[in-house]
């Protein structure tokens, strides 16, 4: 008896191995499987709900981490990209303000040129003087040297020895000539002598420069002393300066008599170049 329920269960056995009857079985078995879920999504059993409910939150759990990294790989190139773009921006904006800048800074600086062109244009139609306007290229300073080079030569008839001025008044004269540029050896320098006269006294000297701001006054009579109203003015005794041209005021400082210059030569920027007298005060 126990022989013939071994062969029946080996038989049984042979017979769900076989191909054909093992897809037949799963077959059957998916079919029952899904009859019992679907009897169960359909009742409304609480265990059931509650089991429902757990399937599908880790369902969902599931499949939002499994998206996450899908997600975050675009958050983070839109983030990037957003970043590079803003500092692309940023940059483009710094150098859009610096280029602003640097225009105000242009137009300041040509406002500020173009004033001094005016003040030259028409100073140049008050003086009793043939001028013609220049430009500082060049400042040769040193203790006790001072000269500077101008834009203006051979070219524009500058000659050797011709006054220039500075608002008006003298700050010295033309020592060297080239075809497009000249050199002023100003009043100040060391090497600097020019015969002057005296308002109201009308007494002669010399003004020499001695290396500082303000030169001093040479051979003057000896019981000169400098007053308020004691004004500097080209003699033309020299024969080359054009005598009458204002150059300072004398006072005494440091025990000696010395010339407080009116325009200060560390200051000039647009000079004049006397080239000669108005034909009706030659006249006069």
């Amino acid at each position: 008896m126990a022989t013939s329920r071994d062969d029946f269960g080996i038989a049984i056995r042979s017979a769900l191995l076989q191909r054909g009857a093992k897809q037949k079985f799963s077959l059957f078995v998916l079919i029952l499987i899904s009859i019992v879920i679907f009897a169960i999504d359909n009742t409304q059993v609480k265990p059931v709900k509650v089991l429902r409910s757990l399937i599908n939150d880790s369902i969902y759990r599931v499949s939002a981490i499994s998206s996450s990294p899908i997600r975050f790989t675009s958050a983070t190139k839109n983030f990037f990209v957003k970043h590079v773009f803003i500092y692309e921006e940023n940059e483009q904006l710094k150098s859009e303000i610096a280029e602003l800048k640097k225009k105000k800074f242009d137009t300041s600086y040509l406002e500020t040129e173009n004033k001094q062109l005016q003040e030259i244009v028409e100073l140049d139609q008050k003086l009793a003087f043939m001028t013609v306007g220049a430009k500082i290229m060049l400042d040769k300073n040193s203790p006790y040297l001072n000269s500077a080079i101008i834009n203006k030569g051979s070219n524009s008839k500058i000659k050797l020895g011709m006054p220039v001025l500075s608002k008006g008044h003298l700050i010295g004269r033309i020592v060297e000539v080239n075809y497009m540029s000249s050199r002023i050896l100003l009043l100040n320098d060391l090497n600097s002598k020019i015969p002057v006269v005296i308002s109201p006294s009308g007494d002669q000297a010399i003004l020499s420069g001695v290396g500082q701001l303000k030169p001093s006054l040479e051979y003057l009579p000896d019981n000169f002393y400098p007053k308020d109203n004691n004004l500097v003015y080209t003699s033309g005794k020299d024969g080359v300066l054009i005598p009458g041209i204002s150059i300072g005021q004398a006072l005494m400082e440091d025990d000696r008599i010395k010339v407080k210059l009116f325009t200060d030569p560390t200051q000039i920027f647009l000079v004049n170049v006397v080239l000669e007298q108005q034909t009706d005060l030659e006249a006069m």
